[in-house]
C-alpha cells in the first residue's frame, strides 16, 4: 500500500468536493421536477440510482482486487463524477465546463 501524499490527499478532496456540488445540483433538478416545480424528461426518476449502483461495484472490485486507498476512492468517485457532471449539464442545459 503507498502512503498518501499531501497533495493526493487536497486533490481528493477536491473532486470529492466538485462530484459533490454536481451531485447535489441534480438531486435539487430532478427533486423539484418531481415535485411538479417544472418539467423532467421522460424516465427521469429511473435513472437516479444506476450510476451509484455501477460506482459502487467498481469500488468493491477495486478493493477485492487488493487496491490502496487512492485506487478504490478513484474508482468509485471518477465514474460518479462524470455521469454527475453530464447529468447537470443536460438538466440545465449548460454547456461551460
Amino acid at each position: 500500500m503507498t502512503p498518501l501524499s499531501p497533495f493526493r490527499l487536497w486533490q481528493m478532496g477536491m473532486e470529492n468536493a466538485m462530484m459533490l456540488w454536481d451531485v447535489q445540483t441534480v438531486m435539487a433538478l430532478r427533486l423539484s421536477g418531481l415535485a411538479g416545480l417544472h418539467t423532467l424528461p421522460a424516465g427521469e426518476a429511473s435513472r437516479m440510482m444506476s450510476a451509484f449502483a455501477q460506482a459502487f461495484f467498481a469500488w468493491q472490485k477495486a478493493l477485492m482486487s487488493g487496491g490502496d486507498w487512492n485506487t478504490s476512492n478513484s474508482a468509485f468517485t471518477r465514474p460518479l463524477a462524470r455521469k454527475a457532471r453530464a447529468n447537470r449539464k443536460r438538466l440545465t442545459g449548460s454547456r461551460r465546463k
